[in-house]
């Protein structure tokens, strides 16, 4: 694969290109208190992969013709789900939402956990399964449900399987063990490490709610979302919130000098988000519109004490293999999971906070885990296709200590050929 792709480094497109025709997602909703807090993860992926095959997703039927199809349900060979919190039982629970999808027990699907870049990391299987030929048509999609699944509850749950006298004793012991760390404790330790102090993250995070809050009343989210029953917008925006506001609430992981706090960090969020991707020339074949076509991928370790710098070397490394620098990128879409780790990604890369999430991140909408990859391509490619924009790139950091990012392109507002 990788000598095909850099054979074809510079050319414009390549017939095995790995590109995106179709992008939706659920409404992402708060767990426990939001209006999808009684549904299992199964039913919101069961949502997504009907929608993903439709010509118009937000049109719901009781029965589909022929007619109301993108590509015909038996055309997909392969779906690949991420997913964090469910028991390992959703392999299970989402091959029968798939097949309740009116997809064909002969489409194969597999599960994923890379923690919070799992839903990236199911597209990218599924597009270096259509770049190497594998596959021509395949979903990559991402679902989670924080109200059926808490996240705090997983490690009393399924607690590591390890041999912890060995863990602990071994030569790299350190880093082993803080593997273990709360995610909100890595938190503060990057705004320790690189001294950010409580009123940047609190403006950072008061602005991720002003622009989620500005694109809902425009109407930004509506071509993206694919409603649940009677749900259809996301409900953990708060338009009314300021830095003043934030700055009541008290830190949550270091109660005495701590900066991270609920409103600075992301949402417990419900949702799901898929992706239909093909060959560039089945897309031809099918005379279909590209929305995005998939460029390149990296996921790089870092140390999981700061997990959260993750994006700060995963998006240079997949931008090199793209061959492109960070200013060759308009739009880019990283996941909040603290103010304290994406302001300084962002600030450490030296990115124009004017093309970082203009739509507002997880912050403001959340961060079901699995689903949040898929969710951040579905909201990359509507932007990008909405303003005429033509690279983008989408990142986050990962529990444990890694980063991941994907670089996306937009060829023209023509159909494929």
């Amino acid at each position: 694969l990788e000598r095909i792709m850099s054979n074809n480094v510079g050319k414009s497109s390549y017939p095995r290109d790995a590109v995106i025709v179709q992008a939706i997602r659920t409404p992402l909703c708060r767990a426990r208190k939001g209006g999808l807090a009684k549904l299992p993860p199964a039913t919101l992926l069961s949502t997504v992969l009907r929608g993903v095959l439709l010509k118009d997703p937000q049109r719901t039927k009781s029965e589909y013709s022929c007619d109301d199809y993108l590509v015909p349900p038996e055309s997909v060979q392969d779906i690949c789900v991420g997913n964090v919190l469910s028991p390992p039982t959703a392999a299970v629970s989402f091959r029968m939402a798939a097949l309740s999808s009116n997809i064909p027990h002969t489409t194969s699907i597999s599960t994923t956990n890379r923690q919070c870049s799992s839903g990236l990391q199911a597209i990218a299987n599924i597009a270096h399964a259509i770049q190497c030929g594998s596959i021509n048509i395949g979903i990559g999609a991402g679902a989670e449900s924080m109200s059926m699944n808490p996240m705090h509850e997983l490690y009393e749950k399924f607690p590591p399987e390890v041999d912890w006298d060995e863990m602990q004793t071994c030569k790299n012991s350190k880093k082993v063990m803080d593997c273990l760390i709360p995610m909100g404790v890595t938190s503060e330790n990057v705004s320790k490490n690189y001294h950010l102090d409580r009123r940047t993250l609190d403006d950072f995070a008061a602005k991720s709610h002003q622009k989620a809050a500005r694109a809902q009343s425009l109407g930004k989210f509506k071509p993206e979302i694919i409603p649940v029953g009677d749900v259809a917008q996301d409900d953990g925006i708060r338009p009314a919130t300021t830095a003043d506001k934030l700055a009541k609430l008290k830190p949550v992981f270091d109660k005495k000098n701590g900066s991270t706090t609920a409103g600075n960090s992301s949402q417990l969020t419900d949702g799901a988000a898929a992706v239909l991707l093909m060959s560039r020339e089945e897309a031809g074949k099918r005379k279909l519109p590209i929305l995005g076509v998939w460029k390149s991928f990296a996921v790089e370790g870092v140390p999981p004490k700061i997990m959260g710098v993750g994006p700060v070397y995963a998006i240079p490394s997949a931008l090199a293999k793209a061959s492109l620098s960070t200013d060759d990128i308009d739009v880019y879409e990283i996941n909040e999971a603290f103010a304290s780790q994406a302001h300084y990604s962002i600030h450490t890369l030296k990115l124009d906070p004017a093309k970082v999430n203009p739509n507002g991140g997880a912050i403001a909408l959340g961060h079901p885990l699995g689903c949040t990859g898929a969710r951040l391509v579905v909201t990359l490619l509507n932007e990008m296709r909405r303003e005429k924009k033509r690279r983008g790139v989408v990142s986050m950091c990962i529990g444990t200590g890694m980063g991941a990012a994907a670089v996306l392109e937009v060829d023209d507002m023509r159909s494929a050929l």
